[in-house]
């Protein structure tokens, strides 16, 4: 029985190894120079703009906005295993993955009432 969760254990060993890696790794192999540029914050090329103490305010679009991506983003999670998995689970999965999109579908609309998906 043990050995069937064996290579489980092994790939979470592997990517628990890989994490402490990547964090640990450029601490103490990367160059330690510090300048002004390097400690400042990085805009994409542009220079850093001042902003208000608490980080300033986004508009309430970005978070509608944010709010369907992982809407959507957890339902391809759950519905990717519902469609290879659906000839064993018969009429009780089909019920609660009616459920799911019935629960995703209300997160829509409401995000569709608040203006999430209206563009400017």
């Amino acid at each position: 029985m043990g050995e069937v969760y064996l290579p489980i254990l092994v790939l979470g060993i592997l990517g628990a190894a890989f994490g402490v890696f990547a964090v640990v790794a450029p601490t103490l192999i990367g160059p330690r120079r510090y300048n002004r540029t390097r400690l400042e914050a990085y805009e994409c090329g542009i220079d850093p703009t001042p902003q208000p103490v608490g980080g300033g305010r986004f508009p309430i679009r970005y978070y509608l906005t944010a709010m369907l991506f992982i809407v959507f983003d957890i339902e391809i999670v759950f519905l990717y295993p519902f469609a290879v998995a659906f000839d064993q689970l018969r009429l009780f999965g089909l019920i609660e993955m009616a459920l799911f999109i019935v629960t995703v579908l209300v997160v829509y609309g409401y995000v569709w009432r608040r203006g999430g998906l209206e563009w400017d």
